[in-house]
């Protein structure tokens, strides 16, 4: 069995930090300031987040959206989960993309993650 990269904290550079979950600038950023916020309970769903982890995580996601606008000044945010690998998730870990945005990253925003960036970010994960 692979070693998860998410569960081995000691390799990563951890930005914020709460009881049942921490904060991580994405390797493979989609945007400038690009956050993954990761429960520290091993679990690859997110609809198997106890009540307890899934406040924790709302107060983590608006941590870091502070932090980010502290950092980063964006204009808007995308949050996004992918669950199971028919819906894209490679690191079988459950992780929450908070993705900033800027006017002008993309020449028509409308209709938000449907047309972020697509293909402009290559992903080895």
């Amino acid at each position: 069995m692979m070693e998860c990269i998410f569960c081995n904290t000691e390799e990563l550079e951890i930005i914020l930090e709460s009881q049942f979950s921490f904060a991580i600038f994405d390797k493979y950023p989609v945007n400038k300031g690009h956050l993954l916020i990761i429960p520290k309970r091993h679990f690859s769903s997110f609809f198997e987040l106890s009540k307890e982890e899934m406040n924790d995580i709302y107060d983590l996601i608006n941590q870091g959206k502070e932090k980010l606008d502290k950092l980063y000044s964006p204009d808007g945010y995308n949050i996004g989960v992918n669950v199971g690998e028919t819906a894209g998730q490679t690191i079988m870990h459950l992780h929450i993309h908070i993705i900033p945005r800027y006017k002008g990253d993309i020449e028509n925003p409308r209709g938000g993650i449907r047309k972020l960036m697509p293909n402009l970010v290559p992903y080895d994960g």
